[in-house]
């Protein structure tokens, strides 16, 4: 197939690109680096089956030539207040990737006949009332809260999506993702898993907010690509959660990553953060099992000596 990856440049655009390629499809790639990094696609220079248009999804693109399919990932996606590239600092940004930019990807693929794949998140449940979160759930989100930027605009993509596949028979797909981390992250994302290893190769002490007791669930980076290409392969159009189903205490997880890279420097605790943080995360993948035939099969420990090499190189440890 020919396909279209918007937000080619970030972590999981990057990631699909290679898998994609692999399997024999060409790739043209859409980014205007506000959050992506032209380094992590700077490895694809020269493959004759990729080519890259510097896009801002959220005005008008044009594509050259027919797509097969479109991959929906541009968007803003940190939850860090203190990084440029974050929803907090990008709020109108965020929003209109995932309003007007999902708009025009829908376009093109009405216009092209393409199938249409969206990224959407598993913050569309919020601080979640129901543990698992299954698809079914319709979620507990705050619309005017600080977070609802990035909440909202995934809620409303996903809508639109819904809307364009019933109204004009678009073949769409949905991913809900779950926290996913591997090499390529933003090492200033704010998210738990950069902001512990970082603390942890460079020898400090790792910083839990609260008593640690809220809870993710860790899916590596290849797991959640492989699943997502199965879905884009499947027949699927409702939503389907993707991540690892496997969940942990933020202490715990601290604890893992000091035991992974041998840091004796422990634990120190912070003040809580915001109360609108998600305090408990974890995906029912009954569906996605079901359909899509998967699961996750990287363990944590081993996802984290994958994701390693990436943060040494980056802080110069290397």
């Amino acid at each position: 197939m020919r396909i279209l990856i918007t937000g080619v440049a970030g972590f999981l655009g990057s990631h699909l690109a290679d898998h994609l390629l692999a399997d024999g499809h060409a790739i043209i790639g859409m980014d205007n680096f506000v959050t992506g990094s032209p380094d992590n696609i700077a490895h694809l220079a020269g493959n004759e089956k990729f080519s890259f248009y510097r896009r801002d999804v959220s005005n008008y693109i044009f594509v050259p030539d027919k797509v097969d399919a479109i991959l929906h990932f541009a968007s803003p996606a940190s939850p860090n207040p203190q990084s440029k590239s974050g929803y907090f600092n990008l709020p109108i940004q965020t929003m209109k990737a995932g309003a007007l930019g999902t708009h025009n990807c829908l376009g093109i693929a009405r216009v092209q006949g393409s199938r249409f794949l969206l990224a959407s998140t598993s913050e569309i449940y919020g601080d979640p009332d129901v543990h698992p979160q299954p698809e079914s759930y319709a979620g507990n989100v705050d619309p005017v809260g600080p977070r609802a930027v990035y909440d909202e605009a995934k809620r409303f993509a996903e809508s639109l999506t819904m809307a364009y596949h019933r109204f004009h028979n678009v073949d769409t797909r949905i991913v809900r993702i779950f926290n996913t981390y591997g090499p390529r992250m933003d090492m200033e994302d704010g998210r738990a898993l950069p902001n512990l290893l970082k603390q942890a190769l460079l020898g400090q002490p790792l910083t839990v907010y609260g008593d640690g007791s809220q809870t993710r669930s860790f899916c590596y980076v290849d797991d959640l690509v492989d699943g997502i290409i199965k879905l884009l392969y499947s027949e699927e159009h409702l939503p389907v959660n993707i991540g690892n189903p496997v969940e942990m205490s933020i202490l715990q997880f601290a604890e893992a990553i000091n035991r992974v890279t041998g840091n004796q420097a422990g634990i120190t605790y912070m003040d809580a953060r915001s109360a609108r943080d998600p305090q408990r995360r974890r995906p029912d993948i009954t569906r996605a099992h079901e359909i899509l035939k998967w699961e996750p099969k990287v363990d944590l420990e081993e996802g984290i000596r994958r994701t390693i090499p990436f943060f040494k190189q980056k802080l110069g440890l290397a």
